[in-house]
C-alpha cells in the first residue's frame, strides 16, 4: 500500500525562510521553517493526506492501532514502532552543539530519570525515551556546512598557535588568556578538561577566567592574522557563532572540532558520542527515532555538563563522512551499518530506465526535483509524487519501481533493500 503523508514543517529559530519551501516547489510561510518531519514520532507524526484510506489521521496513530499492517509482524513483533525518522532539514543559523548516547547509556538515563520523577517535559530532562539516536546528513544544498567531531590535537596545536600570532600583532596584547586556554589543553585529558572548564566556568555571565578567554578569542577570530592562517575558515565561524550567541563558550569548543563544509550528495555520519552541529544548509537527514539530546553550548537549553561529558567520545577524529555504494545504476546506498536505517538516492533519469528494488520493511519515500511515478508488488495501480511531495510504503509491496524524471529518497531499515533480480 502507497499512503501520501505530509506535514508542516518546525519552526525552529534557526530555521530557513526559504529553503524547505523552495525544495518542496511550494510558496513560503514567511516564517522559519528548519525541519519537515516524516514518519512516526510523536513530536511531529507525519499526517495522512487522506486519512480515510487507512481510517487514521497520522502515522503514529495507525500504526498503534494496526501496526502489522502498517510495518509488517516482523516489527510489529519488535515494539511496534518506526524505527527511524526522516527529515528535510534547512539550516539558516547554526544549530546548538549536540550529542547523543548509545543504546546503553539511554536506556539507563531514561530509567534514572523516571525513578527520579522528572517530569517528560521539564527543562532539565535530559532522556526523552529508551532510544539512541543515531543520524545521517546528505548536503542537498550545493553546500551545507557542518561541525563534528574533535579535530587533531595537532589541529588544535596549529589553531592555539594562529590566535597567539593573532594577539602578539594586535594593538593590545594579552597573552594571558592564550596561555590560560593552552593550559586546560595541556593534560591528560586536554579535550575533556577544557569542554568540561569552558562549559562549567564560561556559562556563568561575565565574571569567569573562562568568560575572558570567550571574548579574547572572539576578537582575535576577526584579526587579519587570522583570517590568513590555515584555519581561517574555523575563524569566519567563530564570528558567525559569537553573533548569534554571544559569550557562549560554544564559541571557543567549535575550534576544538572538525569544521566540514558538504557539497550536494556527500554525507556525514554521526554515531553516539559525536559532538556536532549544522551551520548552514539544506540536506536530507535520517536518524533513529528518538528524541534524546545532550547539548553542550549555543542553545538557551538546558546543558548538563556532567552527562553530556559521559557520553561524549573525546578521540580526535577525522570528520565521519559516509561514502554511498552504487548499488544499481542510478541507485546509490547510504549504509551506516545500524539496524535502525539506512537510506537510498534512487535517479531514474540517470540510469535511464526504471529502477526496481527490492523491499523488506515499511518505506518513507519523497520526491526531488519533479514528478516520480511508483509502482509495487502489490498495489495494482502506479502511485505518482509531485516534487517534494512524501509517501509511506508497506511492506506488503515487497518491491518497488521508481521512474520519472525526478528523483528519489527512500528511507527503510537496515538490510531492506537489495536490487532485485
Amino acid at each position: 500500500m502507497f499512503v501520501a503523508i505530509d506535514n508542516t514543517p518546525r519552526d525552529y529559530a534557526w530555521g530557513s525562510r526559504s529553503a524547505i519551501a523552495a525544495y518542496r516547489g511550494r510558496p513560503a510561510s514567511g516564517e522559519p521553517e528548519a525541519e519537515l518531519w516524516l514518519g512516526a514520532h510523536a513530536g511531529s507524526p507525519a499526517r495522512i493526506v487522506d486519512g480515510a484510506s487507512v481510517g487514521h489521521a497520522d502515522l503514529a496513530e495507525w500504526i498503534a492501532a494496526d501496526p502489522v499492517a502498517a510495518l509488517g509482524p516482523d516489527l510489529a513483533s519488535k515494539g511496534a514502532r518506526l524505527p527511524f525518522l526522516l527529515k528535510v532539514l534547512a539550516a539558516g543559523a547554526p544549530l546548538s552543539l549536540q550529542a547523543h548516547p548509545t543504546p546503553e547509556q539511554a536506556r539507563a538515563g531514561f530509567a534514572l530519570e523516571e525513578a527520579d520523577g522528572v517530569p517528560i517535559d521539564a527543562y532539565d530532562r535530559n532522556y526523552k525515551d529508551e532510544f539512541h539516536k543515531p543520524e545521517l546528513i546528505v548536503a542537498v544544498s550545493e553546500t551545507f556546512d557542518a561541525l563534528s567531531g574533535f579535530r587533531p590535537m595537532e589541529e588544535v596545536r596549529g589553531v592555539l598557535a594562529a590566535l597567539r600570532a593573532a594577539d602578539e600583532a594586535s594593538d593590545s596584547p594579552e597573552p594571558g588568556a592564550i596561555e590560560l586556554l593552552e593550559s586546560h589543553l595541556s593534560g591528560a585529558e586536554p579535550l575533556r578538561a577544557t569542554v568540561e572548564w569552558l562549559l562549567t566556568d564560561g556559562r556563568g555571565g561575565d565574571t569567569g577566567e573562562a568568560s575572558w578567554v570567550i571574548e579574547r578569542v572572539t576578537a582575535l577570530a576577526a584579526s587579519p592574522e587570522a583570517a590568513a592562517s590555515p584555519y581561517a575558515v574555523s575563524f569566519e565561524t567563530v564570528g558567525a557563532l559569537a553573533e548569534a550567541y554571544p559569550g557562549d563558550p560554544g564559541i571557543v569548543i567549535s575550534l576544538l572540532l572538525n569544521r566540514v563544509r558538504l557539497t550536494a550528495g556527500e554525507s556525514l555520519y554521526l554515531a553516539a558520542g559525536n559532538i556536532h552541529a549544522y551551520l548552514d544548509g539544506l540536506g536530507i537527514e535520517l536518524m533513529a527515532a528518538s528524541d534524546n539530546v545532550l547539548r553542550g553550548g549555543l542553545t538557551p537549553k538546558h546543558v548538563d555538563v556532567d552527562e553530556l561529558a559521559r557520553v561524549l567520545d573525546f578521540t580526535p577524529m577525522p570528520p565521519p563522512r559516509l561514502e554511498p555504494v552504487e548499488v544499481a545504476p542510478g541507485v546509490r546506498a547510504f549504509r551506516p551499518g545500524v539496524p535502525d536505517f539506512q537510506l537510498y538516492r534512487v535517479e531514474p533519469s540517470t540510469a535511464g530506465e526504471a529502477v526496481r528494488v527490492a523491499l523488506g520493511g515499511p518505506a518513507i519515500v519523497v520526491a526531488e526535483r519533479a514528478r516520480i511515478e511508483l509502482r509495487g508488488g502489490a498495489s495494482t495501480e502506479p502511485f505518482m509524487l509531485e516534487r517534494g511531495e512524501a509517501a509511506f510504503v508497506t511492506p506488503e509491496e515487497r518491491e518497488l519501481v521508481v521512474a520519472g524524471d525526478g528523483d528519489a529518497w527512500i528511507a527503510t531499515v537496515d538490510g531492506s533493500w537489495s536490487p532485485a533480480a
